[in-house]
């Protein structure tokens, strides 16, 4: 019992480290030697707990997406029958905080999970998956009325959407004098605000959930 709460103390130590170097630089500047030295651990001794910064990395992700569940999981438990608008607030201000999360989905998940171990990725995949859950849960609770076709095309909009939030709403000053000189206009937004208008959108006119396409030879 000693031995796996030392463990679990450690892999979080290590995955803070990850989380601090990774808000101040970025995924291409943090090194597992980086990682290491902002632990009370050798480099060798991180290898006990992740062979890969990637896999640091999708566990700093799963982590994010269970302090997103937490949040998702206390709109679920509120009473009342909010109205669009009022659900799509309430949706978006669950993602308040989560600066961490939307970063994360922009970057490249196959590679980051290309070289992660099936268990690391599997773990990950459970937290990803239970967001998907409350979602699904959020609106059957708050949407009764809603057909479950229309419910399945929220959540299969929704979450390909929160790839693209941090992109067009954290734009740095390199590309916003990229952007300016080019005469290119560019969101001054938030990512709550877009978060928001969003849902709102979707849930005023929700669309069909893409099908996949099947060819005949």
């Amino acid at each position: 019992m000693r031995s796996k709460r030392i463990g679990e103390d450690r892999t979080r130590e290590i995955v803070d480290a990850c989380e601090r170097l990774y808000a101040a630089t970025g995924f291409h500047a943090v090194s597992l030697r980086d990682i290491a030295r902002e632990t009370s651990m050798s480099r060798p001794s991180v290898y006990n707990y992740f062979w890969t910064k990637e896999e640091i990395f999708l566990a700093l992700f799963a982590r994010e997406y269970d302090r997103w569940n937490a949040a998702l999981a206390r709109l679920l438990a509120r009473p009342g029958a909010p109205d669009d608008a009022a659900l799509a607030d309430a949706l978006a201000r669950t993602l308040r905080g989560r600066g961490i999360l939307l970063r994360l989905l922009s970057m490249n998940l196959y590679d980051m999970e290309a070289w992660s171990r099936v268990e690391n990725l599997t773990a990950f995949k459970r937290s990803y998956g239970e967001s998907i859950r409350l979602v699904r849960s959020i609106l059957a609770k708050f949407r009764p009325g809603m057909k479950p076709e229309a419910r399945e095309a929220f959540v299969w909009a929704f979450f390909p959407f929160l790839f693209g939030v941090h992109p067009y709403t954290a734009v740095t000053p390199k590309q916003r004098a990229a952007m300016t000189a080019a005469g290119v206009d560019f969101p001054t937004v938030g990512a709550e605000a877009l978060v928001r208008s969003f849902v709102r959108a979707l849930l005023s006119h929700p669309t069909p959930r893409p099908t996949e396409r099947k060819t005949t030879r």
